[in-house]
């Protein structure tokens, strides 16, 4: 089977082959597949305009800077959590979230390290379940910044208070939960926040981009072949979908779903 690329694909191949990963870009390309007039150089140029802003507040003091942020992002501009509607799809597109000032905490905290890293302040993601987080990456500072809430500043046990309202107070809580992740990670989790959410809707097609973009960044994925040969199956995309079901059980053999996969592929095979 051939593969062909739109322009936003092949541009994000390009970028997740990069060594220093560019996420606000590579968070633009499946944008500009939903948002054809999706314009990268405004959202760019937006958050420049953010961080000039901010430049004459930055302080010696790292407190200070988040506090000189938060003050920017959140009072002066109006960002904020979408509480009303978590899972409207415009808050995981961060053209969508720089137009609206509404967000997730995954968007709203790539909103804030793009931020950072112009102001020359190192954050990092920080991959919590159920709630994104960021810190500095002063060794010595072990503090959590929430930029779902208003950029509250937290520190261990507030995370875990957090995770434990969440999931329950029984639910295991790990400290490793708090490791920072790199931006492929990040960017894996985004989309996967979407595909989920468009899943939901029943919505296909827009399920189907999200996960050419999942396996452009993670090709050797199973459960994003098994689903995106299910998606195909359902629109009809009949040896597109034999395609991705024959590489799940390639690269998972011993799956739970094994006998309802190789069940399915028969049909395809009788239907073709």
């Amino acid at each position: 089977m051939s593969l062909s690329f739109s322009q936003a694909q092949q541009r994000f191949r390009h970028l997740i082959a990069e060594p220093s990963l560019n996420l606000a870009a590579a968070a633009l390309c499946p944008a500009q597949e939903i948002y054809p007039d999706c314009d990268p150089a405004a959202c760019y140029q937006q958050l420049d305009d953010i961080a000039t802003a901010i430049s004459p507040n930055i302080s010696a003091y790292p407190l200070k800077t988040i506090q000189a942020i938060n003050y920017q992002l959140y009072t002066k501009l109006g960002f904020s959590g979408n509480q009303i509607d978590y899972y409207d799809p415009d808050n995981s597109y961060l053209n969508r979230v720089l137009e609206r000032k509404l967000g997730i905490p995954i968007t709203l905290a790539l909103v804030y390290l793009e931020v950072a890293q112009r102001l020359d302040f190192p954050m990092v993601g920080v991959g919590m379940p159920g709630h994104f987080l960021i810190r500095p990456t002063i060794e010595e500072m072990a503090v959590y910044v929430d930029p779902f809430n208003q950029g509250e500043v937290l520190f261990a046990p507030d995370c875990q208070a957090i995770f434990h309202r969440l999931y329950g107070t029984n639910a295991a809580w790990n400290l490793a939960y708090l490791n920072p992740i790199n931006a492929k990670s990040l960017l894996a989790r985004l989309l996967t926040n979407l595909k989920l959410i468009y899943l939901n809707r029943r919505d296909l097609r827009h399920t189907l981009t999200i996960l050419d973009y999942l396996l452009l960044l993670s090709p050797n994925q199973p459960s994003n072949s098994r689903d995106r040969g299910l998606v195909h199956y359902q629109l009809q995309n009949l040896l597109a979908a034999r395609s991705d079901l024959e590489t799940y059980l390639a690269h998972n053999p011993e799956a739970p779903d094994r006998d309802q996969i190789s069940q399915l592929l028969d049909n395809i095979t009788d239907s073709l």
